[in-house]
């Protein structure tokens, strides 16, 4: 099933990552795709806002690993794997010590992790739509995909597989 929204600026990308915070809250795993610059760790810096963060937040680049403790929630892992030069380095910065049934993780680059990662539950897709983003949400999931669509205040998703 899949979901598209335009995104006219950066609060509306932050916003949206709002929605999915709200959504996944107890925790799962988004993968976020686009190219350098198409707004993934905006899209994280709503989520983390709207689950407490009050500190900076940026791309994990060169680290690859941030990990959020906050009270009274589960930890929440954002990946940036961008310059992963083997999805085995993912065992080395010890993100097998998560549970993804008990944390919530952000993976922007995930297929530079395939085998290593879990399946997500939501994928999220940025792409340059003009004057904004266009943002393409997809999931086998039909409860979260009904949940996002109840927050986005949009109609019933569209079929499709996730990619």
């Amino acid at each position: 099933m899949r979901i598209e929204q335009v995104l006219a600026d950066s609060a509306a990308t932050e916003a949206l990552g709002g929605v999915l915070a709200r959504v996944l809250a107890g925790g799962g795993v988004v993968y976020l795709r686009g190219d350098l610059g198409a707004g993934k760790t905006t899209l994280v810096r709503g989520l983390l806002r709207a689950l407490g963060v009050a500190g900076a937040v940026r791309s994990p680049t060169y680290t690859l690993l941030e990990i959020y403790e906050l009270s009274g929630r589960p930890p929440i892992l954002h990946m940036d794997l961008y310059r992963l030069h083997d999805p085995e380095e993912l065992v080395a910065i010890g993100v097998r010590d998560f549970s993804p049934e008990r944390s919530l993780w952000l993976v922007e680059w995930p297929e530079r992790g395939e085998g290593f990662l879990p399946a997500p539950n939501v994928c999220v897709d940025l792409s340059d739509a003009g004057h904004g983003r266009r943002a393409c949400l997809q999931s086998d999931d039909a409860g979260l995909m009904a949940e996002l669509c109840a927050q986005l205040g949009t109609s019933a998703p569209a079929d499709s597989s996730p990619s």
